[in-house]
Formats: C-alpha cells, structure tokens, sequence
C-alpha cells in the first residue's frame, strides 16, 4: 500500500514538474501587428529569426510575373551566405536592373568615392549607381520597371547615407508611381536614440531629415516614417510595402553578416561609429587607413604627453588616402571598451581640449554631421558632455512621440 502511495506522489509530482517547466517556457517575440497597409504580414510558424530578406512568403508573390529593379549592394545576402539577387534569379524572378548605393554594389569602393554606372561579371545585369550626381533614379533608369526592391544593411545613424539613398528611391518610385518594397533588416544599434536633431537649414546627404543622430528604428520602419510623414518633395508619398523581419526584437543581440561599408569591419566599429563619426569634421583621423577604422582616435596634432597610444594611418583597402596619410598620430584606442549605449561626445571633448591651436580642429563638414551649428559652438564655449545632453533632451522627446507610430517590432 505504502509503495502504490509513494507511486502516485512521484507521478504526480514529475506531471506538475513538466507543467510548470512549459509555462515558464520564454515567449519569443512576434512582429507587432500593424492597422494600415504598408507592413506585410507572413503566415509562417517557424520561430527562427529571420531578415525581411528570409521572409519569402511576405514578398515572392508580389514580385512574380513583374519586372523587378532591385537596390542593394554586399549586404543583401540570405543566412546561407547567398546573396538576394542570386536567389531571386534562382526563384525566376525577372530581375532587370541593380541600382547601387555609397560604396558600390559589391561595397568596396572608399567613402565618398565616384561609383559609375557598369554590369555585374555574375549576372550581366547592368547597375546603375546612385551616388554622385546621380542620388536619385532618372525616369529613364526605371523604364522598364514594375516593382523596386530595396535591400541594404543600415547601422542606425543618421549621417551613414543609405537612409538618404531610402529618401531619393522612395521619391522616384512615388513620382513614376512604381511600387516599392522594403525588405526590412536588425538595426544593430537598435535600443539607441540620442544625439541633436537636425535643423532644416543644415540638411544634406549625411542628414536629410529632423531626426536625432541615432534614431533606433530599423530602415523599414523608416521608411514607414519618411511615407507617414510625407518627408518627401512636394509631400507625395510612395506605394510602399515593407518585408518585416520574423522573430525579431529590438533588443536582440545581432551581429552583421558582412561588412555594411568597408571601414566598419566588425560589432565594436559599428557600435563606436555614431560617437566616432564626428572627427570626421575635424584634423582628427579615426582609423582610417588602418586595420581599426572607427575603434581608435588621434592626430599628430595631439600631444604624446596625454596620449600613450600612437598610429601612422596608411593606404589600404577602405581608405586610397587617409586623413594623415603617413604620419604619426597620438590618441586612443578603443578597441577593450565595453558596448556603448548612447552617443558619447567625451573622446571628441577630450581631444578639442588637448588641441593646442583650437582654431584649425573644426572643419566645414562638422555642422553637416550634427545637423546644428550649436553642437560646435557649445564645445567651444567649453560646456560639459551632460550640458550639451541637456540641450538635446526636449527633441529628442518630441522625436519618439513621433517614432510611435512607426514602429513594426517591440
């Protein structure tokens, strides 16, 4: 009798055991499910995450039967390490044209390099850039078009310009009324809104619109707030549809498959790349021309008393010629610092400070990058880093009321 007894308790106990366990088990999260009609829904059960690329029951029938132009470059590419127009020629998807960014479709071509029109040796299919003179589609590039696809990797700062190239596609499509379908992909720096917000007068390739230096959105949802907001000229708006990412959360770790230009080689860079993005607008070199492009800081302008790291910037794959091509720089290296989570002005404060003649470290293209000429102007009437955060407070509040509405993912 006592053995029956014990029998039932342990049964009973193992059968709680495993109730328990599958309650507790973690809800994966799911894209948020959208009222209007710009985001495609996918009918998929499978729980693994997936890019707006991967995603092919939202956007494969769309694309069947039609003629279809496609913008993306390198970092257009499935889990599998093929890349998007390659498949899709598999799928007998009646690809006409690629359409390249900044950098070039195979993405090796420097910062602000002259990329000229040519054919892929793979495809034969015939690309036509839009950088230069030509940031914009020509209704004569989209002759023969049905349907616009636009795939490329973005890091989530408003000064890295394949937002801006997002502006110009989706004001062609809507002008020659071609459709455009997004197909969304992780914004690494995701969880981050921060920096000023970009004043009208200030606007230009590197900042288009009144948003923040880092505005947390992936580029789909971006683009859903560039339609919503009617940013475009003349307020005309695109028929837009966005391929959303499955499983996908903003605070997911997510680690790039290949490098989204060349002189972002891994996680830190593109971490680091925000806060290091406005030496750009100074004598200060930040890495090109070396193997830790947007990881270290220094100028030869800087002294080597405040400074014990040293660099001598030279010409290599992502940098022709480098600011401070040969010569030896003093700075720091932040290649051992931990993940950042805001934009971070103190290596730039420390290295204005350690100027010595103050009036040749700025240069023309850093009010571009800040979109404000007050970010200059506050670090030199020497305000601290939590005096000129301050200042970006009521914007950037303003910033995410707006943002709301655009979200696709919790």
């Amino acid at each position: 009798m006592t053995s029956k007894l014990f029998f039932k308790s342990t049964l009973l106990f193992f059968s709680l055991l495993i109730v328990s366990c599958g309650s507790s088990k973690k809800a994966i999260p799911q894209v948020k499910p959208s009222n209007d009609n710009v985001t495609l829904t996918s009918t998929s059960t499978d729980v693994a995450f997936k890019t707006g690329a991967e995603n092919f029951e939202s956007y494969l029938s769309l694309l069947k039967d039609k003629r279809v132009g496609i913008v993306t470059n390198q970092t257009g590419i499935l889990s599998k390490e093929k890349h998007l127009v390659d498949f899709l020629i598999e799928q007998n998807i009646k690809l006409q044209k690629i359409y390249a960014p900044e950098h070039g479709f195979r993405g090796t071509a420097d910062a602000g390099e002259l990329i000229v029109d040519g054919k892929d040796t793979k495809t034969n299919l015939p690309i036509i850039s839009l950088y230069g003179n030509n940031k914009k589609p020509k209704p004569e590039q989209l002759e023969g078009i049905d349907i616009l696809v636009f795939d490329l990797q973005d890091v989530g700062a408003r000064f890295y310009t394949y937002i801006s190239s997002l502006h110009y596609v989706m004001e062609a499509c809507a002008e020659n009324n071609i459709p455009l379908l997004v197909l969304d992909r992780p914004n690494p720096n995701g969880t981050i809104i921060d920096g000023p917000i970009l004043e009208k007068e200030h606007k230009s390739f590197v900042g288009m619109h009144e948003i923040p230096v880092l505005h947390g959105m992936t580029i789909g949802e971006y683009a859903k707030m560039i339609n919503g907001e009617k940013w475009l000229k003349d307020s005309i708006q695109c028929d837009l549809k966005v391929a959303p990412c499955l499983n996908y959360s903003r605070d997911m770790k997510y680690s790039l498959p290949v490098k989204p230009s060349p002189n972002l080689p891994n996680d830190q860079s593109i971490n680091l790349y925000a806060s290091l993005c406005f030496f750009e607008g100074t004598n200060v070199s930040l890495g090109r021309g070396t193997e830790k492009q947007f990881q270290i800081y220094g100028s030869p302008f800087l002294p080597k008393s405040e400074f014990d790291f040293s660099f001598t910037p030279q010409p290599n794959f992502g940098a022709k010629d480098p600011v401070h091509n040969g010569k030896l720089c003093f700075g720091e290296d932040l290649t051992e610092i931990r993940k950042v989570h805001r934009l971070e002005l103190k290596w730039l404060l420390k290295a204005y400070e350690n100027t010595a003649d103050k009036t040749v470290f700025f240069n023309d293209f850093f009010t571009k990058l800040a979109g404000t000429k007050k970010l200059r102007e506050q670090i030199e009437a020497g305000m601290t880093e939590k005096e000129i955060r301050k200042t970006w407070q009521e914007g950037l509040e303003q910033f995410k009321e707006v943002r709301k509405k655009y979200l696709i993912y919790e």
